[in-house]
């Protein structure tokens, strides 16, 4: 379900890919949708609101550890009990969330795989939904025993890709999307509820129906960005690369 943004003050936007593929479609061979859409986002981003600074987050390139046994236990241990080799095991985890906490947009890369995320996005998810971090956890607590513990305001958008047409709102195929609840829910559930989906479909026919949803979905793209960034003089987006800083692998 796509909420209504209004125009926000960013001043940290994180990017986060998670195709397999590492180019962009259209301009490389076998190269990814999504990472053509997160790119055409940021950069368009840019050209409105040059000042932003963008931090990239590739988890197909580096992919996050999955939660495991001795995971859980560190991130359920006390942070002033946690032993050295705790501390090491969340290291990755802390810095994930550090990126999540700094962003006040979240503009995610998330294609369709077996009509889910790809498994590097999933391991994201896990390490940033995190108790004592990014949720908390009280079993006395009146109520609810869980609370989101990020700072209010942050926006989430998703830009996906799928083989078939028909998984958006009403389609047919509505029921099999489970990118954008498997995404949504986790991430409402620590606090950014403000959400925004756009998609290209019928990736898996490469006919005009492709070419099509793709000038659609960068058109939609581009729509979004006039809604919520802020009105500044226009830059050349072809030349507004430079400015991404890129997060630490």
């Amino acid at each position: 379900m796509n909420e209504p943004f209004s125009g926000i003050d960013v001043t940290t936007l994180l990017q986060i890919d998670s195709s397999a593929r590492f180019g962009r479609s259209g301009h490389d061979r076998h190269g990814s949708h999504t990472r053509r859409m997160t790119d055409h986002f940021v950069r368009h981003w840019l050209a409105r609101a040059p000042q932003t600074e963008v931090l990239v987050r590739d988890v197909a390139a580096t992919p996050p550890r999955p939660v495991d046994d001795r995971w859980i236990e560190a991130a359920f241990t006390p942070a002033d009990h946690r032993t050295a080799e705790m501390a090491a095991i969340l290291r990755e985890s802390d810095q994930l969330v550090d990126e999540l906490e700094r962003a006040d947009l979240i503009v995610v890369g998330a294609p369709m795989y077996n009509f889910g995320v790809p498994s590097p996005l999933k391991a994201w998810i896990d390490n940033v939904v995190r108790v004592g971090r990014t949720f908390g956890f009280d079993r006395g607590r009146p109520g609810a025993p869980y609370w989101p513990l990020l700072a209010p305001g942050k926006k989430l958008i998703v830009l996906s890709a799928r083989g078939d047409g028909g998984y958006g709102a009403g389609g047919p195929l509505e029921a099999a999307n489970l990118v954008d609840a498997s995404i949504r829910v986790p991430l409402a559930y620590v606090g950014v509820t403000d959400f925004r989906s756009i998609a290209a479909e019928w990736d898996e026919f490469a006919d005009a129906r492709v070419r099509e949803s793709l000038k659609s979905a960068e058109a939609d793209i581009e729509g979004l960005v006039t809604q919520l960034a802020p009105s500044r003089p226009r830059v050349d987006p072809q030349l507004i690369l430079a400015q991404a800083i890129h997060a630490d692998p």
